[in-house]
């Protein structure tokens, strides 16, 4: 256990390294603006990323390491949860230490630990609910509904996918014999009352604003269509493939199918955690596409079964798990890999933004702004503090932050959409990796004929 606890460290130390020199990527850019004009809801997501965030940079500053600090500390402290949960959910078996090393080796926690995004938060509260239930599974004692509530509240103040959680336990409650007396007692329902308590200032935000978060959380699918669906599916099985990894997707697979009959509370667990959310993600992709860091909540239980299955071929699937993390890392911090810079990744999102930024601003506009989100968050962050970086769509519009008069100013919109109308086009900047071009943005000048929304700069 000693080497363990000391490669989980050596591991941390590293992700907080590859945190603080890596550049951010527009949606952590973004996430900061909402740190600096923190509220209880936004139009995305719930604010627990602002607020780790804000936590972060108030302790370490207005850079990357302080934005992402929280992410390596909280992939460490889920690895000990998935740990001791695994021991307890299925006695005998000793599974904790096996399935913290796999969900470690998945190229999602590998990648994922090491950025800021609403996932952070939401996969650390996941695995902490899992351990609250497992020691429920092992003690009986009803009062870990409790802490499993508000473990639950967390999660939906970080992500609105954490009600899979809530219905997932929920389920297994009803249709577990050694679980199901509890659902007469009072403390599953106080934990049901104290999760959305802890919710509860979202919803007031909601209500205040027309509901728009849930009702645009709840319209991403679009209509049937075989070819797409299809296409949607193939993109989920081989995306997923992939950030689980092969092997421990394999084991995860043949893990459920062997535990499939195991009537122990802490199997049939297991299995509402994790073919509810996938029912739920392949029921979407018949309409939609379903976003690969997504089903990254599904990781801890899919684990814990993989765990099952990987007597003879754990050290394969931590090899080649840790191995292709690996990859990642020095692709992102090196780019050694022959691959074209506009279709790598790690350089679309992080490489080159600051001297863009820089080149963007060169001419003292009155301000820059983009109709693109990832672009402007991106420029809010990385453009001289001089020159302020303004928001005009609507996502913009239910921040917090005072209103700045530009009515009449004459600035530079930045876009790399071909759609979006430019007639005074000044020029293009393009976004490099070293020497490569990554992606070429048009320059045209822009004049607010409206009140606008300032971004908040660091």
């Amino acid at each position: 256990m000693k080497g363990a606890i000391a490669a989980l460290a050596a591991l941390t130390a590293l992700r907080l390294a590859l945190a603080a020199v890596l550049p951010l990527t527009p949606d952590e850019a973004y996430y900061f603006t909402w740190a600096k004009h923190l509220q209880p809801g936004y139009l995305d997501h719930p604010p627990m990323v602002a607020l780790w965030i804000r936590l972060g940079t108030t302790l370490l500053g207005d850079n990357p390491l302080g934005i992402r600090v929280l992410g390596p500390l909280a992939a460490a402290l889920g690895s000990f949860a998935l740990y001791d949960a695994g021991n307890r959910l299925l006695p005998g078996k000793h599974l904790g230490l096996r399935a913290a090393a796999l969900l470690n080796s998945t190229l999602m926690l590998g990648a994922g630990s090491i950025l800021m995004t609403p996932d952070t938060p939401l996969l650390l509260f996941w695995t902490l609910g899992i351990w609250a239930l497992a020691r429920l599974v092992q003690s009986g004692n009803p009062r870990w509904w409790l802490a499993a509530g508000g473990i639950a509240g967390l999660m939906l103040f970080s992500k609105y996918t954490a009600a899979l959680f809530m219905a997932g336990a929920g389920l297994w409650a009803l249709t577990t014999p050694a679980v199901r007396p509890q659902l007469r007692t009072v403390w599953p329902w106080a934990g049901i009352v104290l999760a959305f308590l802890l919710f509860s200032p979202d919803i007031a935000w909601n209500a205040a604003h027309g509901w728009v978060s849930y009702l645009k959380q709840g319209g991403r699918e679009d209509g049937f269509d075989p070819a797409r669906a299809l296409q949607f599916l193939g993109e989920l099985v081989g995306g997923q493939a992939m950030l689980l990894t092969p092997l421990v997707a394999a084991l995860a697979v043949r893990g459920l199918w062997l535990l499939r009959r195991d009537a122990l509370a802490g199997a049939r667990l297991l299995f509402w955690l994790t073919l509810l959310p996938a029912a739920v993600f392949l029921e979407h992709v018949l309409k939609g596409r379903v976003q690969g860091n997504w089903v990254a909540i599904i990781y801890p239980t899919a684990c814990l079964a993989a765990s099952a299955a990987a007597a003879r071929w754990l050290r394969p699937a931590l090899a080649l798990g840790f191995g292709l993390t690996g990859l990642v890392y020095l692709q992102a911090l090196t780019g050694f890999l022959p691959i074209p810079a506009q279709r790598d990744t790690s350089a679309l999102q992080m490489a080159g933004w600051k001297d863009f930024a820089t080149e963007a601003a060169a001419t003292h506009p009155a301000f820059l702004t983009s109709d693109d989100y990832a672009t402007a968050s991106a420029l809010a962050f990385y453009a001289p503090k001089n020159v302020p970086v303004l928001g005009f769509t609507q996502r913009w519009s239910y921040f917090n932050w005072p209103i700045a008069t530009m009515q009449g100013k004459t600035g530079l919109l930045i876009t790399r959409r071909a759609s979006t109308p430019c007639p005074n086009q000044t020029g293009t900047i393009t976004r490099r990796r070293g020497n490569a071009a990554v992606m070429t943005y048009r320059v045209c000048r822009f004049t607010a004929r409206n009140p606008a929304k300032l971004f908040p700069r660091p």
